[in-house]
């Protein structure tokens, strides 16, 4: 028998994403409430309870509503793509290639928290060269991010694309978060392992699907004998193995005039770079990926996939 997979909120963006992703599957069940139903609570809990796996596309509150419409039966396993349980330790973190163990992590999970799009390219970039020893402790990390208006839902998506409503964004490019307190900042600095807070500076291009998240650094603050190849080395190790998160080859990024946003619209990998000059004192690191596939929908089926195989 296949197993059961319940997408609540599959209306939504995230939801819709998976669902394609997910279409023409003969290996899973996919539960759906009709759409006359959407708002009916007990066929929702009725739902919720007869799935194998829940993946959440919800708001935080309606999340962890859910969460405790599961929580006496053990038999249902939860993805939740929400922020609500992304630092919760309970939970496992749902990038598999953040660490060698994470994997088997989730695997193993009964709750399974999917990580933001923005901290998945921010983490891919910081986890490994903290771990490494490369990154010290108090360094002064900077992450400056463009995605996808996609990224904002259905209010920003309808804001964007359709100009005649009162509230229409008409901008091709705009800064938000800038009191400095997006809710992805403790996901960063938890699973980047850094010891302080990074100043986020996010910000939406005029493009539905994509991301480029950047953090430069100064390698003159950084441990006697760090270069650009020894960072891109410690994140070749790192990555090694896999081909979801690719490191490109130093001499191919140095080949490169520019980085376009939507390069893997539509895919469910990242790409990370690393940029500068030979003997510079400067670099700046670069993660590649789709907001709503590496970062959203395509992490969220990833982590389903390796659940089922546990």
């Amino acid at each position: 028998m296949a197993p059961k997979i319940f997408i609540d909120g599959e209306h939504g963006t995230t939801g819709l994403q998976i669902r394609t992703r997910m279409a023409g599957r003969r290996d899973v069940e996919l539960l759906s409430i009709p759409e006359a139903e959407r708002r009916n609570a007990t066929i929702r809990e009725d739902m919720l309870n007869s799935a194998d796996i829940a993946i959440l596309c919800l708001p935080d509150d309606a999340s962890k509503e859910a969460v405790q419409m599961v929580s006496a039966n053990n038999n249902v396993r939860v993805i939740d793509t929400s922020t609500a349980y992304r630092v919760d330790p309970s939970w496992a973190y749902g990038f598999a290639e953040m660490d060698k163990e994470q994997a088997d992590k989730i695997k193993s999970a009964r709750f399974v928290a999917n990580p933001g799009c923005y901290p998945t390219g921010a983490i891919g970039l910081i986890r490994p060269l903290r771990a490494a020893g490369l990154l010290p402790d108090g360094y002064p990390i900077t992450v400056n991010a463009v995605s996808g208006y996609t990224g904002g839902g259905k209010q920003m998506i309808a804001q964007i694309e359709d100009q005649s409503r009162d509230d229409a964004i008409s901008s091709p490019h705009f800064l938000y978060g800038l009191p400095l307190t997006h809710k992805h900042v403790p996901e960063m600095k938890i699973h980047g392992l850094l010891d302080r807070a990074p100043i986020f500076s996010p910000s939406v291009g005029k493009f539905a699907q994509g991301m480029i998240v950047q953090v430069p650094l100064h390698l003159d603050d950084l441990p006697s004998g760090a270069t650009m190849e020894s960072l891109h080395a410690a994140l070749t190790a790192h990555y090694a193995g896999q081909d979801i998160v690719t490191v490109v080859p130093l001499a191919d990024s140095s080949k490169l005039g520019r980085i376009d946003a939507v390069e893997l619209a539509g895919k469910d990998t990242m790409k990370l770079f690393v940029f500068g000059t030979p003997g510079a004192s400067q670099v700046n690191l670069v993660a590649l990926l789709d907001n709503l596939g590496k970062g959203a929908s395509g992490a969220a089926v990833q982590n389903m996939d390796l659940m089922l195989a546990s």
